[in-house]
């Protein structure tokens, strides 16, 4: 269990509370707006109403304390970037801030950001790919030249085994998992028959998926 201060609730910040109360973590919540507040009180552990970039009462929330900091402000740059500037002097292990565009990036990292996430971005990408092809079912981008993709069982698939396929030999692709009635099995035997009802999850450079799955 980790202990997250969250700052920002907006729907972005609203969704990554309740997943982290999923994932049984501890969060106390952040916003100036009250009625964002209350609406994200049954998934965290506290929240409160406050200035962000109030040095003040940023300070006595504890930031030491907090293994992760994510400022998810989307609708003021100049809060998000004070909010993320003030974090690390007082510091705040792990600095996580939302950003719109490239150049707000640029300046949250060099102002104490530690990692950035686009959720406007990401899901974009995801979407374009995900539904560019009819047989990709999920997309990670792992950097600029490596995916995971979860993709349907190709027809030339069928009735062969992992180890006849050998995509590694051929693509420099890796077959990482394999999910069948649901369940996902990491666990791949080379003597394994594709029938045409799995999905694969595999890794590899783009440009490798693209010449193996015809993208």
């Amino acid at each position: 269990m980790k202990s997250f201060l969250l700052i920002g609730l907006g729907r972005f910040g609203k969704y990554v509370a309740m997943k982290l109360d999923e994932l049984n973590h501890e969060v106390l919540a952040i916003d100036m707006d009250e009625e964002r507040v209350q609406d994200v009180l049954p998934y965290v552990t506290s929240a409160q109403i406050g200035d962000s970039t109030d040095e003040n009462f940023l300070r006595s929330l504890g930031i030491g304390n907090f293994d992760v900091c994510i400022v998810t402000i989307g609708d003021n740059f100049q809060n998000s970037l004070e909010t993320t500037s003030l974090l690390k002097e007082m510091g705040a292990k792990l600095v996580i801030s939302r950003a719109a565009r490239d150049v707000h990036a640029k300046f949250l990292l060099r102002n104490g950001a530690d990692h950035i996430v686009y959720p406007e971005k990401q899901l974009a990408l995801w979407t374009a790919i995900r539904y560019s092809s009819d047989h990709i079912l999920d997309y990670i981008e792992l950097d600029s030249d490596f995916l995971m993709l979860e993709v349907s069982v190709p027809s030339g698939w069928i009735g062969k085994n992992v180890q006849q396929l050998d995509i590694r030999k051929q693509y420099q692709l890796n077959i990482v998992a394999i999910k069948d009635n649901g369940i996902l099995n990491p666990e791949i035997d080379p003597e394994y028959c594709f029938t045409g009802q799995e999905s694969v999850w595999v890794v590899g450079k783009n440009k490798n998926m693209q010449k193996c799955f015809h993208l």
